[in-house]
């Protein structure tokens, strides 16, 4: 991700909440259809930060990691990413929350395992089945005061065997969040990871924007 970092601003600006989502070319045909379902979901004021991604398979991972699907490997971008967002979060004032799918969404939960910054994290489909990533987050400490988690019930019926593995990581997750005594929800959708990420996405936003108003 190069330093002029591309993002695309919508909702209210002058709102105490602020959700970001990283992006790729592939998301943002949806991100309009996303915001107006949250907005019929909750009626929570909220700023939105669509956070454009080069190198999705770069930017968004923690570690290096080999290929599981076609040839491109994972990088180690993402702290690097995290540092770049952050600075798009420096208003003491306002409420930050992350959010994305797949990958992106895997990124949210590693980015609550690193600061505080980040109150809600809406993570829908995440790749939790990333080779070291729950080994990685049970060492740390969730920064975030409440943690959406998603996966369609396709999603682990799936012929690549690492893939495979998401169905049980995200139980594991889930499990691990409730005995650190983080409100959290796993919310299983009808279908495989393609089936409409714009609507399983802003579902998890609603519920974020949901559980932080319970806190005021």
């Amino acid at each position: 991700m190069g330093r002029a970092m591309i993002t695309y601003n919508y909702g209210n600006s002058h709102s105490p909440i602020t959700l970001l989502q990283m992006v790729g070319d592939h998301d943002l045909p949806g991100i309009e259809n996303e915001i107006r379902e949250i907005h019929r979901l909750t009626d929570q004021e909220f700023a939105f930060v669509a956070v454009k991604v080069e190198n999705w398979n770069h930017d968004l991972s923690p570690w290096n990691a080999p290929a599981v699907f076609g040839t491109e490997d994972f990088g180690d971008g993402a702290e690097n990413t995290l540092e770049e967002v952050l600075q798009l979060c420096t208003d003491n004032d306002r409420k930050y929350c992350i959010g994305g799918y797949s990958m992106a969404g895997l990124f949210a939960l590693w980015a609550a395992m690193q600061t505080d910054r980040f109150k809600g994290v809406a993570a829908t489909s995440p790749s939790v089945w990333f080779p070291g990533f729950l080994e990685d987050m049970k060492s740390r400490r969730v920064g975030s005061d409440c943690i959406y988690l998603s996966l369609g019930d396709k999603e682990e019926k799936t012929r690549n065997p690492v893939m495979a593995q998401v169905g049980n990581c995200i139980r594991e997750t889930f499990t691990w969040l409730k005995e650190e005594e983080i409100p959290c929800t796993l919310e299983w959708n009808h279908g495989g990871h393609f089936k409409e990420p714009d609507m399983r996405t802003a579902r998890a936003f609603a519920w974020v924007l949901e559980e932080l108003a319970k806190k005021d």
